[in-house]
């Protein structure tokens, strides 16, 4: 998950780069229809290009080039870690929690054991599932492949039931259930639908 202050900066970050381009536009539309000295009577008739050449031949230009890449460099690589989508969560703490003791369940093994549950299901060919943290809330992640020719109501049933299991094991009524089944493309294991 990005944290808001990441989203926050970007949107600084957009927005200012934003304003910088349209002023850097209008000044340059100014310019080329010599409207330009009317706002800035100090503004140039031609640009000369003198003062770059100079820069470039300068014997610091390497090493100033150098360290603003490094530095360009750091700041994409912070830019890309810190919009890493991290949406797996540790331990889970139970309910009955107190003092005396803290009571924690691996969330991921409880919700791959309900999808193993539902794998076992007639017209499932399998199915995987985690425990993340998506938008703050925790939400067990259930994914499934059934086979083209599965009775879908007895698919629902299956996974509604190992939701429910699942809901009992885990004692948190706030974590949310999402199941996603997908058709399988081929009808390869035909022998498991009855």
């Amino acid at each position: 998950m990005i944290k808001r202050s990441v989203l926050g900066l970007d949107r600084v970050a957009a927005l200012v780069a934003g304003l910088l381009l349209l002023a850097l536009g209008v000044a340059m539309v100014m310019w080329w229809g010599g409207w330009l000295v009317l706002v800035w009577p100090q503004a140039p008739d031609q640009l000369t290009l003198q003062t770059a050449t100079d820069a470039f031949a300068a014997s610091w230009w390497g090493w100033a080039s150098l360290g603003a890449g490094v530095l360009l460099g750091l700041l994409g690589l912070w830019w890309l870690v810190a919009h890493r989508t991290h949406r797996s969560t540790g331990p889970v703490r139970l309910t009955g929690s107190d003092d005396s003791g803290t009571l924690l369940l691996d969330g991921s093994a409880a919700v791959s054991t309900a999808a193993t549950v539902l794998g076992r299901a007639r017209g499932v060919r399998g199915a995987r599932g985690k425990l993340v943290r998506d938008r703050g809330e925790l939400v067990a992640e259930v994914s499934a492949v059934v086979e083209p020719v599965a009775d879908l109501a007895h698919v629902v049933e299956a996974a509604e039931a190992a939701m429910a299991d699942l809901a009992v094991v885990l004692g948190r009524p706030d974590v949310l259930g999402r199941v996603r089944l997908d058709v399988a493309k081929d009808a390869r294991r035909e022998s498991r639908v009855h």
